[in-house]
């Protein structure tokens, strides 16, 4: 009878009856707070059932994810509620410990599901990061609150996102400076001058040996040295930063095509060869489509690179507007939740980025194996 007992739905009961034990707030119990008080008794209630009878079907688990829900969304009003922050006593943290074993189970249980209608299977599949992301930041919510961290060192996300919504017409000035103007000119600067450099290397051996090296070389230069450069050379303006995300995203682009270039099969080669192919229709017919899941490789890469190169170069040297500029200004000003909307803005541009040159990688390259779906 004991193998039947679920452990983390047990691990949630012996921790909501432990949270019962100590008051939820310093000088206080929990006849003060009778809804958390409620919410916790309910949580103990759900996963002793579960606990007993399993966690076997979608539905179950369904319901763990709504209990913690309804838990999440009480701790947050109670947290935010207590007379002075940073007094919330051992029984509220216990009763979160246990609200987290009940979320494990239930999201546990979605992720393992399978079988579903395709749709539905996808929504599934997209629930599961999407409920842990949120599950951090209601953690980062609670602990910054309930500790009373000082907001010059970690603000709330409430407080993050009060701003970022107070803030956007600033924000939608900066994500224009840097993103739209520095990081796709010279994302796509920098990538197609890599891929045609890498057809010419590939054309003319004696550049292989003497432009792939000094490439290394060029990689590893710290951006830090070579932002203040490109602003010497190109002004405090746009150009100079893109000129930056066109050093960094242009030999990650030539060694990986470089490299997909050589990757089609020598059978493959001498069979085009025995048809009297000339060099160009052997690269267009069998040598760029065998390099496509690597120069998708490379763009993928650089998505990210361009994004943080712009907005380091504007670092040293800038208008009154960029990323960059503004988390180095509001850093000084002690603005920290300023910096973080920032943060948020680049973090959301560039998953968007790299997500878009995901999708085309899946759509341009779906003989690949990695894309293969079983029917």
């Amino acid at each position: 009878m004991i193998a039947r007992l679920d452990k983390w739905c047990v691990a949630a009961v012996v921790l909501g009856l432990a949270a019962l034990l100590f008051p939820p707030v310093a000088g206080a119990g929990w006849t003060d707070a009778p809804v958390l008080r409620g919410t916790a008794v309910l949580v103990i209630a759900v996963s002793g059932f579960f606990a007993w009878n399993g966690v076997k079907a979608f539905w179950h688990s369904a319901l763990l994810v709504l209990l913690v829900t309804a838990g999440a969304t009480v701790s947050l009003d109670f947290v935010h509620s207590v007379d002075g922050e940073g007094k919330v006593g051992s029984g509220f943290w216990l009763f979160n410990i246990a609200l987290w074993a009940v979320a494990w189970r239930g999201i546990d249980g979605i992720a393992v599901i399978s079988g579903l209608d395709p749709k539905w299977q996808r929504l599934a599949n997209l629930f599961v990061p999407a409920a842990f992301g949120l599950w951090m930041i209601y953690l980062w919510e609670i602990a910054a609150v309930g500790f009373g961290v000082p907001q010059v060192l970690l603000p709330a996300p409430g407080m993050i996102g009060e701003r970022f919504v107070g803030s956007l017409d600033i924000l939608w000035d900066d994500f224009q400076q840097t993103f739209l103007k520095a990081v796709l000119a010279g994302y796509i600067l920098g990538c197609g001058s890599g891929f045609l450099v890498s057809i010419l290397v590939d054309r003319v051996p004696f550049l292989r040996r003497g432009l792939l090296p000094l490439g290394n070389l060029v990689s590893a230069l710290p951006i830090v040295g070579v932002a203040p450069i490109m602003v010497m050379w190109f002004g405090f303006d746009w150009q100079s930063k893109a000129a930056v995300v066109v050093i960094m995203t242009f030999f990650p682009m030539l060694v990986n095509t470089v490299t997909g270039l050589a990757a089609s099969g020598s059978l493959e080669r001498d069979l085009l060869r025995s048809y009297g192919a000339s060099y160009w229709q052997t690269l267009f017919k069998l040598r760029l489509p065998a390099a496509l899941p690597f120069i998708f490789n490379a763009l993928k890469i650089n998505s990210t690179l361009a994004l943080i190169g712009a907005i380091v170069a504007e670092f040293f040297g800038t208008p009154i507007v960029g990323m960059g500029f503004r988390i180095s200004t509001e850093v000084g000003r002690m603005n920290v939740d300023m910096v973080w909307a920032e943060i948020v803005v680049a973090a959301l541009a560039g998953s968007a980025f790299y997500g878009m040159v995901a999708l085309s990688e899946r759509t341009f390259t779906f003989w690949h194996p990695s894309f293969r779906e079983r029917r």
